[in-house]
């Protein structure tokens, strides 16, 4: 008897073992499916009956100084088609196909194959986005019940004034997934202007039917932002400027560095980039490099703007003072090279005022052979040039050559007839616009201000190194400028105070000139400005291979015509206000 019991112990050993393991199977796997895998299968659940859909939050305004748009949103809508499970459509579907088509002026009979796959599997599919307001007001009042027909309404930036100011507003563009700024300061501000994007969620039934719907998360529209343009200026000055000429218009608060006007062209127009651009549009953009902002991103020579900073350390240095005379002969000679002033017979004798008016070379080729190179780039850079501006914009130092750069760069010698060159702003010497705007404004305000775009921006300057009898110096030969000089059709203009500088720029060697346009003279103009009691401003005018700065004078008298009839307008106005 005593095998059969042991074996009938085993196995009841054996069955027991089995299903306590069992046992403890089941409970381990229903913890795990209870307890350690309750939100994963929540959220599979969840998502047969849940949808969530971001709601895209609406972008803040772009306003100019006083408060005018100049980019926005503007609402667009959309028709959708709702699939509601059938196998195929119906013909009562089919004839509202066919008089959406009679009433907007759509073909949507390409779009048939795709509308019956979303009829079947109860999906949504775009019939037409954008909708007129004669198109909306006809489908809204045809089909306001219809079951598969979804008007959608969503917002899209505009840009009312199309490409003013565009190198500096930018424009909007894909970033992955999302719309963000791409240029200028819709890139700037994003994080201003942007908002943030909310999150509805939708309780749909078995056939994709939606049953209810709650707002999750509120969307928070972006803000507003005020830049220190001006509209109306900004429109005038792109008016004026020749359209088929490459270029920079820039005004500039000259105390403050607000810039009021910022006009580089070729521009582009920032509403191209709210829809998919076709390749010949895009291919005829890239043929005209729109995209440059010449404000910041480009260099030039400065030409006889530069006098400005040679005449500035010559009397700094004593190589001249205020009553020093010169004898022009139109040619200066350099060991076996000749340096020419523009006037071929000469000026005859002049003053130092009287060679900055005139714009003659001799008096800086004589500066030339006393003043050493670097001394003369060092006090470029007292002026702000080889230096970023301190703009948001991130501009370009442009280049002060000196015998230490020369000589990295080149591996060569400076020699005196370079120094020549740089004298009267040409040789390796390259500057920005907005260098020659600070600069400029320097000169009426006895400091370097950074100039500003944002009008919440703090103001940030720093003073000007040199002596005040020396920039009061500079002030009064600029006025010579008007008064005497090559830039005398201002002097018509009554209860302005100009003080101005004009340049021809070369580009190449003169051998070149007349072998095409692109081998011109770049034109400047250049002033410190008020008209009776308002405040001072800076104006900038570059016209690329325009062949003389005389363009770039009219363009500028013009605006100041133009500046002066709508500030009065503007005094008008303010004056009724207060009599009312």
């Amino acid at each position: 008897m005593i095998t059969p019991i042991r074996t009938f112990l085993k196995k009841a050993l054996l069955l027991s073992g089995i299903t306590i393991f069992t046992t403890i199977f089941i409970i381990a796997r229903l913890f795990q499916l209870q307890i350690y895998q309750t939100q994963q299968f929540m959220n599979q659940s969840q998502r047969n009956f849940l949808r969530y859909e971001k709601t895209t939050s609406l972008r803040g305004n772009i306003l100019d100084t006083f408060g005018k748009i100049i980019a926005t949103n503007r609402p667009i809508t959309t028709l959708f088609w709702k699939g509601s499970g059938n196998q195929k459509l119906t013909e009562e579907q089919l004839t509202s196909l066919q008089e959406i088509e009679r009433l907007t002026g759509h073909d949507l009979q390409n779009k048939v194959p795709v509308i019956t796959q979303a009829e079947k599997f109860s999906n949504k599919v775009e019939l037409i986005k954008d909708l007129s307001f004669d198109e909306l007001s006809k489908i809204a009042e045809m089909f306001s019940t219809h079951p598969t027909l979804i008007l959608e309404t969503d917002f899209m930036r505009v840009y009312p004034y199309k490409s003013l100011a565009s190198h500096v507003l930018g424009y909007l563009g894909s970033k992955g997934f999302e719309i963000g700024g791409k240029m200028g300061v819709e890139r700037l501000y994003e994080h201003l202007l942007r908002g943030k994007d909310g999150l509805n969620q939708k309780i749909l039934n078995s056939f994709g039917k939606k049953l209810s719907e709650k707002e999750v998360e509120e969307s928070l529209a972006g803000q507003d932002i005020t830049v220190t343009l001006d509209l109306s200026l900004q429109r005038i000055a792109e008016t004026l400027f020749p359209p088929d000429k490459a270029g920079v218009f820039i005004l500039m608060d000259s105390t403050t560095g607000a810039l009021r006007v910022t006009l580089s062209r070729p521009d582009f127009d920032p509403n191209l980039f709210l829809k998919p651009i076709e390749q010949e549009t895009w291919q005829k953009l890239q043929n005209k490099k729109p995209f440059l902002n010449r404000i910041f991103h480009s260099s030039y020579p400065p030409g006889s703007i530069f006098k400005l900073v040679t005449l500035g350390a010559a009397l700094e240095h004593n190589i001249i003072d205020e009553d020093t005379i010169i004898h022009c002969r139109g040619l200066t000679k350099l060991r076996n090279s000749s340096f020419r002033c523009h006037k071929q017979d000469g000026h005859g004798k002049l003053t130092i005022n009287e060679s900055l008016a005139k714009s003659c070379n001799t008096l800086f080729y004589a500066i030339g052979r006393h003043l050493d190179i670097n001394a003369i780039a060092e006090y470029a850079g007292h002026f702000g040039f080889g230096q970023n501006t301190g703009s948001v914009f991130d501009d370009y130092s442009g280049l002060v050559p000196n015998r230490e750069w020369k000589q990295r760069t080149k591996g060569e010698r400076w020699w005196l007839g370079e120094t020549f060159s740089t004298s009267i702003g040409q040789s390796f010497l390259l500057t920005t616009p907005i260098q020659i705007t600070r600069m400029i404004a320097s000169i009426e305000t006895g400091y370097l201000i950074n100039p500003r775009i944002l009008e919440a921006t703090p103001l940030i300057y720093t003073p000007l190194t040199i002596n005040h009898k020396t920039r009061m110096f500079l002030q009064n030969a600029m006025h010579g400028v008007i008064t005497e000089g090559t830039a005398q059709i201002l002097r018509g203009l009554k209860n302005f105070r100009i003080y101005a500088k004009t340049s021809t720029a070369q580009t190449s060697n003169l051998e070149k000139r007349d072998t095409g346009e692109k081998f011109l003279e770049h034109g400047w103009f250049v002033a410190n400005f008020s008209y009776k009691d308002e405040s001072p401003l800076t104006i900038v005018v570059l016209i690329e291979n325009t062949g003389k700065a005389r363009h770039s004078l009219i363009v500028a008298r013009n605006f100041l015509r133009a500046y002066r009839d709508l500030i009065e307008l503007r005094n008008t106005k303010e004056q009724k206000k207060e009599r009312t």
